[in-house]
């Protein structure tokens, strides 16, 4: 995607494309990263956009003069109503369009993010319903992502780390929400460990040793790393 300073003279249209784009992506990142701990610091934005602190901070000053953050500098940033409805809308589009592409176009679950970070951004609220209504109105995305509904609310469930799981516990895979890394997808595919799967945790070994699961009676090993990529439910 190229960047908005770089565009010509004469490609407004593109320009106000771009913006509007960078607005929603920055939007999501902050309220994605908002359920981990908020308010969110400049520093943790910059990290997940892969920009520069002073490129982070110049954009939450425009989002904050657009009432869509509040913003107060040694303390960091919190989205508005307003910012949270778009975030929310901007993120239903990509879990929706994330589903579609798998189910009616043959996507795989590691190639469906990138399309639809892409998609997102362009398609019309009908276009949404009728991709809602072909889906029977899901609540979880490929990954096991919530799937915000259309007044913005988010389905909950009680989930853990398959790392802080006992011996002896039986559990189902929920989420994956690393799915931008798409060889941990496809390794986890290869493994079954995708969300639905019943899993029997036979063992954990010690001091973030690896740990021995039973799925359909097929023991398998992973490491505490990828065990810490997943999240479970209990059964």
């Amino acid at each position: 995607m190229p960047k908005i300073d770089a565009l010509e003279s004469g490609s407004s249209s593109q320009r106000d494309n771009l913006n509007h784009q960078a607005i929603e992506d920055y939007l999501k990142t902050i309220f994605n990263l908002a359920q981990e701990a908020s308010p969110v610091s400049t520093s943790r934005i910059a990290e997940a956009r892969e920009v520069k602190p002073a490129s982070a901070t110049n954009m939450i000053q425009r989002l904050s003069k657009l009432n869509l953050v509040t913003y107060e500098k040694h303390r960091g940033v919190t989205l508005t109503e307003s910012g949270q409805k778009l975030a929310l809308e901007v993120i239903r589009h990509h879990r929706l369009l994330e589903l579609y592409l798998m189910e009616a176009l043959g996507f795989s679950w590691d190639e469906v993010h990138e399309q639809a970070d892409i998609l997102e951004h362009v398609i019309s609220e009908k276009l949404e319903e009728r991709i809602a209504q072909a889906l029977n109105n899901p609540q979880y995305d490929p990954h096991g992502d919530p799937i915000p509904s259309k007044d913005g609310v988010l389905p909950v469930r009680k989930t853990q780390l398959l790392s802080e799981t006992k011996a002896g516990q039986s559990v189902r895979i929920a989420r994956v929400p690393h799915q931008g890394d798409g060889e941990l997808l496809r390794y986890l595919e290869s493994l079954g460990l995708i969300p639905g799967t019943a899993v029997l945790v036979n063992e954990v070994a010690p001091f973030d040793g690896p740990i021995t699961l039973e799925i359909d009676g097929k023991v398998t090993i992973i490491g505490y790393n990828v065990a810490t990529s997943i999240l479970v439910e209990k059964i």
